[in-house]
């Protein structure tokens, strides 16, 4: 397999997100919430990876005819931000008026910060938080906390988004990626387990859910606020 081959593969290892999201919107519709938050973890697994194989093969030089990167960018949109906020609305866990102003802000927040230059910083961080509400809407499904704590969450991570605020990328941001890496992992597991056995309320998965998504929305503050030697 010669360079521009492999380069093209990374670009339809990509595209195959695409296809997990519809399966995702699918079962969502059929309001089969464990099986849409599988199809989104696989999703998420094959956003993890597709970015590392096209660095090492080098898809901008042997396979500039597809956009990488705004591939990446539709794909997201659908996985982290529109389905998710679909789920958020239609199970009930945000009801009435507080649903639709969920789904209002979660839509239009982020389609403009996801069209933002300055999303990413020099160590290949985010500038403000990305945007990943699949993480979020799959910690509320498994909690189901009060409908006011869910609208709190949204409202200050929506606002979070457009604040210099830093948030870590487990794959990219290379200082404490040694412990960022396996946490994300993890996250990616529990959050598996989570949806496979439907959110039961006893799950070990839920706990570990918690433990994860809090260092990885917080580490990317707490490296601005602890100096480089750490």
């Amino acid at each position: 397999m010669n360079e521009k081959t492999r380069a093209l593969s990374v670009h339809l290892l990509t595209a195959t997100g695409a296809v997990f999201a519809m399966l995702a919107m699918l079962a969502a519709v059929d309001e089969k919430w464990d099986l849409m938050f599988l199809w989104l973890v696989v999703a998420f697994f094959v956003d993890g990876i597709d970015g590392p194989l096209a660095r090492k093969y080098d898809v901008k030089t042997n396979a500039p005819e597809f956009d990488g990167v705004l591939l990446d960018l539709i794909i997201d949109y659908l996985t982290y931000v529109f389905i998710p906020a679909f789920a958020l609305f239609k199970s009930g866990l945000m009801d009435g008026w507080t649903g639709w102003f969920a789904i209002i802000l979660i839509t239009f927040a982020s389609a403009l910060y996801f069209a933002d230059n300055r999303m990413k910083t020099k160590d290949n961080s985010f500038n403000g938080f990305p945007g990943c509400w699949n993480m979020l809407v799959l910690v509320i499904f498994a909690l189901e906390p009060n409908f006011w704590i869910c609208l709190a969450m949204v409202t200050v991570l929506a606002v979070a988004m457009f604040l210099p605020l830093k948030f870590i990328h487990p794959v990219r941001t290379e200082r404490w990626r040694a412990v960022s890496l396996p946490i994300a992992i993890a996250w990616t597991v529990f959050a598996g387990w989570a949806a496979w056995v439907d959110f039961h309320p006893e799950s070990w998965a839920h706990w570990g859910l918690v433990v994860t998504s809090v260092y990885l929305m917080l580490a990317g503050v707490a490296q601005q606020l602890i100096r480089e030697r750490w």
